[in-house]
């Protein structure tokens, strides 16, 4: 987590015991890190399981803080939009600050940040593919139809030059696991992805030059010898 330098780690309610408070508890040892624990649906297939699974994590951990997870089926972990579109207005309505994950599609984006999402989380490809942006054009639309919401790429980040791309791409931030955990060297990765962000973020802001279909001279014409 350090070398990643996070700041906000995820955590399956359905697979963490809460009340569990020993040494060897997941929860504890990160609030002893300082680090912000984001409850999540993980597992949900219906807005009425991820609902109760939500205010379960408000009144263990005292936290108004979800993420929304609503899956389809267990072989591609897609979000199930009619689902997580009523479990999003049911849990925002009941004062929770949502931050739903989402397919990459800027209509669906564009409904829950109507909604009152706190963040929206489109994936970058399917849970743990490690397969990247497949489809980039569809996560910049999102960022133009969702332009005052803050937008994690979610799900599907294989490798560093995966990060850059998406914060290049306007994104806030990226949610990772895969990518890090199974790598060949966990830790040089989680340092790598960390650069990654910083540089994504410093090259969207610093502003790319725009893209020519003929070559532009960038020497100076003037003093040539053959003039």
């Amino acid at each position: 987590m350090e070398a990643a330098g996070a700041d906000l780690v995820t955590v399956a309610i359905r697979r963490v015991d809460l009340d569990d408070e020993s040494s060897e508890s997941l929860l504890p040892l990160l609030q002893d890190h300082g680090l912000s624990v984001l409850p999540n649906t993980a597992g949900c297939f219906t807005a009425k399981e991820a609902v109760l699974v939500a205010n379960l994590a408000r009144e263990a951990l005292g936290t108004d803080l979800i993420k929304l997870e609503v899956i389809g089926d267990d072989e591609t972990l897609l979000p199930d939009v009619e689902q997580l579109l009523k479990a999003a207005k049911t849990l925002v309505d009941d004062g929770f600050t949502v931050c739903a994950y989402a397919n990459d599609d800027p209509i669906t984006c564009r409904k829950l940040a109507g909604l009152g999402c706190a963040a929206v989380m489109p994936l970058a490809s399917p849970i743990g593919s490690g397969m990247g942006l497949v489809n980039p054009y569809n996560l910049r639309l999102i960022r133009e139809e969702v332009p005052d919401t803050p937008l994690i790429v979610d799900a599907g980040i294989g490798t560093a030059s995966d990060a850059t791309t998406a914060m290049e791409l306007g994104y806030d931030g990226v949610l990772l696991n895969t990518a890090i955990a199974e790598a060949r060297h966990p830790v040089q990765m989680a340092s790598a992805m960390r650069k990654a962000v910083e540089a994504g973020y410093d090259a969207r802001r610093a502003g790319r030059i725009p893209r020519r279909l003929y070559a532009q001279a960038s020497s100076p014409t003037e003093g040539r010898v053959n003039t």
